[in-house]
């Protein structure tokens, strides 16, 4: 057995069911290999880029390892954004990348990567993109490399792992002797009981006293499938929830406990609740930068915290807490509750502002579609048990603000390393994992025209992708930075082709609206139709997301801002 064949039958075993990859003479071992797979379905990208992304889609809301490979040198250097990805969002990734002939070293050969003589540090570059990289010298050690590898891409707090493997190992007659399944032995992360109990006793004398507390809940929780631990928290102990993000639809969002997005672009209503709590109880999330208002300073002053989480690190960033707890966030939540329940009675019935509808009315502005209006719509006639994905720019804070998800749908934003591109991709990957799910990508017309074209992609394997372009013909948050830093903006505005001659070019779907109706018309088509579909949705300029740097307010946040620039 040749060494990209034990590496596929390896995969298999352990439920790997996509491989995402480019193409390339050191790669050429793994495509045929991925041919005769019976259980393995391969996808060959435009670019290397695009698998790994795609790998992190794969990965996203399963539980299954989501695989990429590249051939060597540049190739393998593509990987890096979704490894980044991976790395960042939490995702099981196993890369596989070629190398070149161990027997060449320092020889300067095609593609070398060996950091002697002038080539590049592949080694290096993947341990900084992983959490562990591994260079296959032995073609006996395979087996026990690829267990190592998948192994610790699930340890702990999940991420990407990566393996080099060699142009030498993969020669005729050079063969692996030793083959035997690999053995996957992720034990669960779970909460110490001592700790459950420490924090529970907190819990109930915060209820008794009648303090205020809030679950602040993230996509931590939503990955460890916590929706109906946390459902039942909330109701049983009547505590308001507020989610970041990517915690959207733990919970159906119009539950009479969910108050809403707490982020410098979210509900008034939830930095309302956050201010008035006493108590702080964060589960599956890494009070990241949107999430705290730029690491405010003072964002947890009077308030107790309670910080549940899989990662040991995260209690130790820009806030510590005076209560940690690590744990996968179910069983924590489920230990939590448990130990509440023995040792709190009646709770009263909870005063809970939801979410501030009355504060979200869209004023029509001049030009095409307000960009509210379209996340609205997009909201509503999103099927049940469907995702949809933001890239990173203006079209994010408005899906984020504006759609209202129910109890089993998801939604996933850019995460903390942030590529413009990577759901414009990383979409192909979840839908291959989740082919009964309706996936839904709203991106920038700056995002999708970074790597649109692996919508020939997704024609050619008929993965059936909704594309929403917010269209405006320019790098709207950029924008709107240059604007407020520099009081003038320039080089953000940029042409923009026929995207939907563009997608019927290719294969898929393509629809051009300028209108709420025409929109909401096209997507109802693209729903329907069980086709990779694309529809450029033209926007007005003239509308700014809702935002605040302050969980004060937006007038706050106003003042904080000027007071600062005067300081300055």
């Amino acid at each position: 057995m040749r060494v990209y064949e034990a590496i596929v039958k390896g995969l298999e075993g352990i439920g790997v069911q996509a491989a995402f990859g480019g193409a390339g003479e050191n790669a050429a071992g793994l495509m045929l290999a991925l041919k005769h797979s019976q259980h393995i379905r391969p996808i060959i990208t435009r670019h290397e880029q695009a698998a790994s992304f795609m790998a992190c889609g794969y990965a996203m809301y399963t539980n299954r390892l989501g695989f990429c490979f590249a051939t060597a040198g540049p190739g393998a250097f593509n990987l890096f954004s979704g490894l980044a990805v991976a790395m960042s969002d939490s995702y099981p990734v196993l890369a596989v990348s070629g190398y070149a002939n161990m027997e060449w070293r320092g020889w300067g050969s095609l593609n070398e990567t060996s950091g002697l003589n002038r080539t590049p540090d592949s080694q290096a570059m993947f341990a900084a993109t992983t959490k562990k990289s591994f260079l296959l010298t032995d073609i006996a050690d395979t087996c026990d490399v690829l267990e190592e590898a998948v192994n610790t891409a699930f340890e702990g707090r999940p991420g990407p792992v990566h393996i080099h493997v060699p142009e030498n190992l993969t020669h005729r007659g050079v063969e692996v002797t030793n083959f035997r399944p690999i053995e996957l032995d992720v034990r669960p992360v779970l909460p110490d009981p001592a700790r459950v109990a420490e924090i529970a006793a907190v819990l109930a004398d915060a209820l008794a006293q009648r303090k205020h507390i809030v679950a602040l809940v993230g996509f931590g929780a939503v990955r460890s499938g916590a929706g109906p631990e946390v459902q039942r928290l909330i109701e049983r102990f009547q505590i308001p929830l507020l989610t970041t993000l990517d915690g959207k639809g733990i919970v159906s969002e119009g539950h009479p406990l969910a108050v809403g997005v707490f982020a410098d672009s979210g509900h008034s209503s939830a930095w309302k609740a956050f201010r008035e709590a006493d108590v702080v109880l964060c589960v599956g999330n890494s009070l990241n930068q949107h999430a705290t208002f730029n690491y405010r300073e003072d964002l947890f002053e009077n308030k107790l915290l309670i910080h549940v989480n899989i990662s040991e690190g995260e209690f130790h960033k820009a806030y510590r807490a005076d209560h940690t707890l690590l744990s996968d966030a179910r069983p924590a939540v489920a230990a939590l509750a448990d130990e509440l329940e023995r040792l709190v009675g009646e709770v009263p019935v909870g005063e809970v502002d939801g979410q501030d509808y009355e504060a979200r009315t869209i004023h029509h502005l001049p030009g095409k579609i307000h960009p509210g209006e379209l996340a609205q719509s997009i909201g509503r006639m999103l099927p049940p048990g469907g995702v949809l994905l933001a890239d990173a720019g203006a079209h994010l804070a408005w899906l984020g603000y504006y759609v209202e998800l129910e109890q089993g749908q998801n939604f996933r934003k850019a995460g903390s390393f942030g590529p413009m591109a990577g759901h414009v991709n990383g979409a192909i990957g979840l839908k291959v994992a989740h082919p009964d799910r309706t996936v839904v990508v709203g991106c920038g017309d700056g995002c999708y025209s970074l790597s649109g074209f692996e919508l020939m992609t997704a024609v050619e394997h008929d993965i059936p992708v909704i594309w929403v372009i917010f269209n405006d013909g320019e790098f709207k948050l950029i924008k709107l930075f240059q604007l407020v830093t520099y009081a003038e903006s320039g080089l953000v505005e940029f042409q923009n082709p026929d995207f939907a001659a563009y997608a019927r070019a290719c294969g898929a779907d393509g629809y051009q609206v300028e209108t709420l109706e025409e929109f909401e018309e096209a997507f109802r088509t693209a729903l329907a139709s069980g086709r990779p579909s694309l529809i450029d949705a033209r926007i007005t300029r003239w509308a700014v997301p809702h935002y605040s740097p302050s969980p004060d307010g937006v007038i706050d946040g106003l003042v904080e801002s000027v007071e600062a620039r005067f300081r300055g």
